[in-house]
This record gives structure tokens, sequence and C-alpha cells, in this order.
């Protein structure tokens, strides 16, 4: 298990702790995550078959917080009904301190079968309410930039937001921060290939930076093939400090900062 050798704490803007393996033992599972420094988890949903797990999960343990959303990939699981559910469920969350955003959301034109007009218009529906209830976003995007960028412009969020699992370019990266949308940095960076990412995170501000694991995908360099945890958040933020040539402390001082600030989180 990863560890600290500061006192430094650190946020995983992005884990899906209602998943397996965690689900399985969730106490054990933020146990372990705590004692490595993980101060705070933003579980996003993925559609209202996890709307309610997701949000008792978070009343059992204190530093456990999460969005409500209709996730891309997911979207041909749900009926048209599903924008109108979601209103309602935000409605009911409004007074919760854990729903700290609206998410996991966007477009994924990578799917089989893929009905862009349908996420299109199920992603506007989604900043509507993220403006309605001055909640920030939790963005999913995979092969429509272009279209994220476009509909992000005519419906800005204006509590801001996070583009999560971030793999692009240093243009790319800029025109979201310009947008005022942070960048989720994971276990990308651990990798050596991935030069273009790593390039990337290094000329931006830290201050537009997140850090995330989306545990349990997204496995870090070194853990290929098995269940991804929020505890080697830790691994992130150590090659993260060492591309920026900055200190771990630094690090987990202005990320913890940012993620507190974006999602309205006492720390």
């Amino acid at each position: 298990m990863s560890v600290v050798s500061n006192n430094s704490v650190i946020i995983d803007s992005h884990c899906h702790f209602d998943f397996a393996p965690f689900a399985e033992n969730p106490a054990q599972a933020w146990t372990q995550a705590q004692q490595a420094g993980v101060k705070a988890v933003i579980i996003p949903t993925v559609g209202n078959n996890n709307w309610s797990t997701v949000a008792g999960l978070c009343q059992q343990f204190s530093g456990l917080y999460y969005g409500l959303g209709i996730h891309p990939f997911f979207s041909h699981q749900h009926s048209a009904e599903v924008v109108s559910e979601l209103t309602t469920e935000l409605a009911h969350a409004k007074d919760d301190y854990r729903c700290v955003a609206v998410g996991e959301c966007g477009l994924d034109f990578a799917v089989a079968n893929v009905n862009r007009d349908q996420q299109l218009e199920w992603l506007q529906a989604q900043l509507i309410l993220a403006n309605q209830y001055q909640l920030p976003v939790i963005l999913h995007c995979r092969k429509a930039f272009p279209e994220l960028v476009q509909l992000l412009r005519q419906q800005l969020p204006k509590a801001g937001g996070v583009y999560h699992g971030f793999s692009g370019s240093y243009q790319q990266a800029t025109q979201l921060v310009d947008l005022g949308i942070k960048i989720g940095v994971g276990g990308t960076i651990t990798y050596s290939r991935a030069q273009k990412t790593r390039a990337t995170i290094t000329k931006l501000p830290l201050s537009a930076l997140l850090l995330e694991t989306d545990a349990p995908d997204m496995p870090l360099a070194g853990y290929q093939g098995q269940p991804n945890r929020p505890e080697r958040l830790v691994d992130i933020v150590t090659v993260l400090a060492q591309l920026r040539g900055e200190t771990y402390a630094h690090i987990a001082q202005v990320t913890t900062l940012t993620t507190a600030e974006l999602f309205q989180i006492k720390m």
C-alpha cells in the first residue's frame, strides 16, 4: 500500500468508490485511503442506477462526497425521462453538503452505435442544471473534444468544473482552462510513453490541476491488470512532483486547496 512520508493531505477528485472491489468492504477501503493521506474523495455517479447508492455511501463515511449525473457511456441504458429524474434528484440533494457536483457527464463518441444528438442534448441539460444549482461539473470526453468545447462555450458552467482523465495536448488544456475548467491528472502521467500529457501538465499552472485516480479504472504504471485504488493517488502526486520539479508537499497543498474550493468542501 502507498504511504505518505509527511503530513500532507490530498483529495481524490474522481473515484468510483461504489464499484468493486471497494463495495465489498468500504470501511476497510476508506481506512486504507485515509492512512495514505487521502483526506476526501469525490464519487461521480453514472446514472439513476447508482445515485441513491452513492448518496447513501457518502452518508456513512465522513470525507466522501458525490456528484449526480448521467454518464454518456451508459446513456443507452436510460430512457428519455432520465433528465427529469436527475432534475428531481438534484432538487432533493440541494441541501446535502455532500452533493458537490453534477457528473459524471459529457460526450463519448467512441461508443458503438453512438447517439450523438442524444448525448449533446443530455449534456446541455446537465450544464443547465449545474448552473441552476450552482454546482461544478465533472466532465468525461472521448473522441468529442471540439463538440464539448463548443457546447461549454454556449452553456458555460458558472461554477466551473473538471475535465477528468485528461490525456490531451497543451492547446486543448488551455482551451479548457480559459473556460474555467480544471484539468484532472491521473495515472496516465505515470507512463513514460505519455509524453504529450506529461509535457502539458508541466506547462500549466499548478492551480489548474486536480488529482484523481478514477479507481478502480485507469491503473498506474506497474499495476497493470490490477484494480486501481484511491491510496495510489500518492504515487500520482510523487510523479507529478518529479515532472514539475516541485515538492510533494507543495503539490499536495495547492491541489487540495484548489479541489476544496471548486467543490466547496470544508477542510
